[in-house]
């Protein structure tokens, strides 16, 4: 899976994505918005079971006390937590359909570097052009048909 120029390459397919705010970066920070170059690993997918049926035998059902920590201070930092969580999150159950379905990426994970950036994710776009926070976004039909194709060997590369 190839991030450049022209969208999202994959399985001999094009497909058009959306990168971060901030443009693709080699120096990625905590909320600077930015995408950051390099080759990921593929390390999780999650979904919404109320609104799809699970997508893969992997897949990891998002709960409604799901949340992801992007607090740099706590030990939790770039890690999945549940609520109540009284340090700086991220809602994994949204009530827009951002994330219905995700593919989390190894970076800065498991071990997390302070403020070297959170929870870069695959998910679907707001709308073609709309920039993300710095995961990457697909149009939903898109992200849908990459999922269940997702094997362990899969790497993002971000170009």
């Amino acid at each position: 899976m190839v991030v450049g120029p022209t969208g999202l390459r994959f399985a001999g397919r094009q497909f058009p994505c959306v990168v971060g705010r901030g443009g693709i970066t080699s120096d990625k920070r905590e909320g600077d918005g930015a995408t950051p170059r390099g080759t990921h690993r593929i390390v999780g997918l999650l979904y919404r079971p109320d609104r799809m049926a699970r997508p893969t035998d992997w897949a990891v059902p998002i709960g409604p006390r799901d949340l992801w920590s992007d607090d740099p201070t706590h030990e939790d930092y770039n890690l999945m937590v549940r609520a109540p969580y009284p340090h700086s999150h991220e809602q994994l159950r949204r009530a827009d359909p951002l994330y219905d379905l995700v593919l989390i990426t190894d970076w800065n994970w498991p071990r997390a570097e302070r403020s070297k950036g959170s929870a870069i994710f695959i998910h679907r776009w707001r709308r073609p052009g709309y920039p993300t926070e710095g995961c990457v976004g697909l149009r939903p039909d898109h992200l849908a048909w990459i999922a269940p194709r997702i094997r362990y060997a899969t790497r993002l590369i971000v170009r």
